[in-house]
């Protein structure tokens, strides 16, 4: 599940997903000089972004986004996160998609576009340089609640943290069941994003819980496990790994 556009500096097989047509789910966060936002706060953001969008109207049955989700869940589930910021976020904001709000952060996610067929506002936006920190270390996360796991031996850029976020919220939506979506809609899709203490995970990635294993097109080599999906609701399933 690669996040990136391209050619990879690490991968080489190619799979039938590969040979499907390429479509991608551009997210763009807010990242205004005066104010960015905090780290964990975008990240949270972006996964909830992706989650809403997967469950909005319009993305499903006969909606005007639905085709372009098939088609982009049919191949590579790719994500690119792009900065934008003045003038820049207004065009973005402009264009057909949904804005979402974290406690400072907002991220604007779109529906799938062809890898190579980005609208010019948005591909003129930079993918480096999405560098964020958090002010103070994080709260522990209610674990009542679902918490995606970052792998701690992984030193990901925050534009690619965020979009492995969102592929551990993909994960776990897509292995719920209609009443648990429905359920975690009403909650505002509710999440934690922490990186996990290195003596848990190993256990982490065995528990059965979704794990999203990067296909290595930036940053990081493929089949590297970027985050686990720790949804209350899958624990069971999978078996405790508390």
């Amino acid at each position: 599940m690669p996040d990136g556009a391209g050619s990879s500096p690490f991968r080489h097989a190619e799979t039938a997903r590969d040979e499907a047509p390429q479509f991608v789910l551009p997210l763009v966060v807010r990242m205004e000089r005066s104010e960015p936002p905090a780290r964990t706060d975008a990240l949270e953001t972006a996964a909830r972004a992706v989650l809403i969008l997967l469950a909005d109207e319009r993305a499903n049955g006969d909606g005007q986004w639905a085709e372009s989700v098939r088609d982009w869940q049919d191949a590579r589930i790719r994500k690119v996160v792009r900065r934008a910021r003045g003038a820049e976020w207004r065009r973005a904001e402009a264009l057909p998609g949904i804005t979402v709000t974290g406690a400072h952060a907002q991220v604007r996610v779109f529906p799938p576009v062809p890898l190579d067929g980005w609208p010019k506002d948005l591909a003129r936006l930079q993918v480096s340089g999405t560098e964020l920190d958090d002010p103070q270390p994080p709260a522990a996360p209610d674990t009542a609640r679902p918490v995606l796991w970052l792998n701690p031996a992984l030193d990901m850029s925050a534009g690619k943290a965020m979009a492995q976020a969102g592929h551990g919220a993909q994960l776990a939506w897509w292995e719920l069941t209609d009443d648990q979506r429905a359920a975690w809609r009403a909650d505002g899709f509710a999440l934690s994003v922490r990186t996990a203490d290195p003596r848990d995970w190993e256990q982490l990635t065995s528990s059965g819980l979704p794990v999203v294993r990067d296909a290595g097109f930036t940053e990081i080599a493929p089949g590297s496990c970027t985050v686990v999906a720790d949804h209350p609701a899958l624990r069971d399933r999978a078996g405790s790994h508390r």
